[in-house]
């Protein structure tokens, strides 16, 4: 669980953000699509199709099927041209950069998106990036190098607060001991609440964010405890789903589970839980997907089935995708009733029938961490008129997906498709602005009916208020803008995606 880098490019460190949103609201009403603004002439005349230079590659990798000996203006020519077919805002791409002005074809990628901002002064396009394809495809499978633990960034300048906010079972973390609430003080030695030069910053940087297996000391403290954890970075098999509870209340049964990832070992896991909450009769559901930053729609549009039934989504559309005019037009992403047979480790097999809960309302807990696909199913549910109360901060916003492209080894992601729901709408560039503004609560474990933002769910169930006993929960006007209370979770981009899948 990592990527997001600490830089030194001045004092005092910042964080080098990649890939997410945040901010503003959203309402059901008339899709608003950005009008495409040619930002300059009307681009290459040369162009060729991506296709015939394909994996030419400058280093064919060893042992690939794929690999063919090729030139480094091979690999960026296929950049250039895959980007002019498949962009979403293909015009409004700069022309005025040269191939042989960039030592790498992912440093000539970069460069080649829009540079437009939002109504709020963003960047349109805050998700252009790139990964290893082997580091990518590990992903898929919940493969990740690192300890198994999810740290939050609460501040980012001195003095600098980082929290841990999830921890998986069975990894390196969980067996030294860690746990949600610990706040991290020292890297290998270094002080990183003060440190303010480069080099501490480095050493930071190799321990955080490992680049192959190895070992690094952390240093934590536990409400004033200090906790030393000797950490060795492996591959480790991360959860999608946890923390599953049915919470008995005097108006029926709730069910509660954390979902962090879209991904091939997600449909499994859902289908179990919802199969176990079908039978126990659960009469609501808290979904927890405030760490969320997105994945495959198809099991985005199965949870949303499971969530809702039959009886509300038959022949309903839960996204349609909408890609640039160079682009056949997509069918539309239907609610689906059984399973898509996502490969993986134990598969779900493809055509299982899933088991449906029957819910006229949800309540996701959500904060700017909840990106993309966990969008979708807010967005999609809210289009066949389910009621979605979201409890935490504003989400993402990002209303875009990608079709995750492999050339030479680097699978490129690009915007390639804005996603609506089945009333037309996906306009949340802004994020979708929360029911009831409550901050994480860092001092409770995810799942317990005492930690913040459960609480507040389950209050809000019962009373229809925000309002608590400690009063730190409040209903939103709508004339507010509410603050974006989430701290930035560190990380890859690529867990932070809408995909279709293959």
């Amino acid at each position: 669980m990592h990527s997001l880098r600490l830089c030194s490019l001045a004092v005092p460190l910042v964080l080098m953000l990649s890939a997410c949103g945040g901010g503003g609201g959203s309402s059901d009403s008339a899709p608003v699509v950005t009008p495409v603004t040619p930002t300059g002439p009307a681009g290459p005349t040369t162009l060729v199709a991506s296709s015939t230079v394909a994996n030419r590659c400058e280093a064919p990798r060893s042992g690939s099927s794929i690999d063919k000996p090729g030139t480094l203006l091979d690999e960026q020519t296929w950049v250039r041209s895959w980007v002019d077919e498949t962009y979403l805002w293909y015009r409004e791409v700069p022309t005025t950069y040269l191939p042989q002005s960039f030592a790498t074809a992912k440093a000539y990628f970069d460069v080649l998106k829009t540079t437009a901002t939002t109504a709020s002064g963003k960047p349109k396009d805050q998700f252009h990036f790139t990964y290893t394809t082997a580091e990518w495809e590990a992903s898929l499978n919940g493969v990740e190098l690192g300890y198994g633990m999810l740290l939050a960034l609460t501040r980012t300048t001195p003095p600098r607060k980082a929290v841990v906010t999830i921890v998986e079972p069975g990894s390196p973390a969980a067996l030294a001991g860690l746990r949600r609430g610990d706040e991290l003080q020292a890297v290998d030695g270094v002080d990183f609440v003060n440190a303010p030069d480069a080099a501490s910053v480095n050493i930071i940087n190799d321990g955080l964010f490992p680049q192959a297996q190895g070992t690094h000391t952390l240093a934590f403290s536990r409400n004033g405890t200090p906790i030393s954890a000797r950490l060795q970075a492996v591959e480790v098999n991360t959860s999608a789903v946890q923390n599953e509870r049915i919470i008995d209340t005097p108006t029926g049964k709730v069910g509660y589970l954390t979902f962090n990832t879209h991904n091939n070992v997600a449909e499994r896991q859902l289908v179990e839980t919802m199969r176990r909450f079908q039978a126990a009769g659960i009469s609501d559901l808290v979904l927890d997907v405030r760490y969320n930053g997105g994945g495959y729609l198809d099991v985005a549009s199965e949870l949303a089935y499971m969530i809702a039934g039959p009886q509300i989504t038959a022949g309903k559309t839960f996204e349609q995708v909408l890609a640039n005019d160079k682009t056949r037009p997509e069918a539309p992403v239907p609610f689906h009733a059984q399973s898509q047979g996502f490969a993986g480790p134990n598969p779900l097999p493809k055509g299982t029938l899933l088991p449906s809960l029957g819910l006229k309302r949800v309540t996701l807990l959500t904060t700017g961490n909840t990106c993309s696909a966990s969008e979708a199913i807010i967005n999609g549910l809210r289009g066949v008129d389910v009621q979605v109360n979201l409890i935490g901060g504003t989400t993402c916003g990002k209303p875009y997906g990608f079709y995750p492209t492999p050339n030479c080894g680097t699978t490129y992601f690009a915007v390639q498709f804005q996603g609506v729901n089945a009333k037309g709408y996906g306009d949340f560039a802004d994020g979708m602005a929360p029911t009831c503004d409550v901050t994480d609560d860092y001092q409770h474990q995810l799942g317990d009916p005492d930690e913040g933002m459960l609480a507040a769910a389950l209050r809000y169930r019962s009373s229809g208020s925000c309002t608590p006993a400690t009063g730190a929960i409040r209903l939103l006007s709508s004339m507010e803008s509410p603050a974006d209370t989430a701290a930035r979770l560190l990380r890859p981009a690529y867990k932070e995606i809408a995909i279709i899948h293959p």
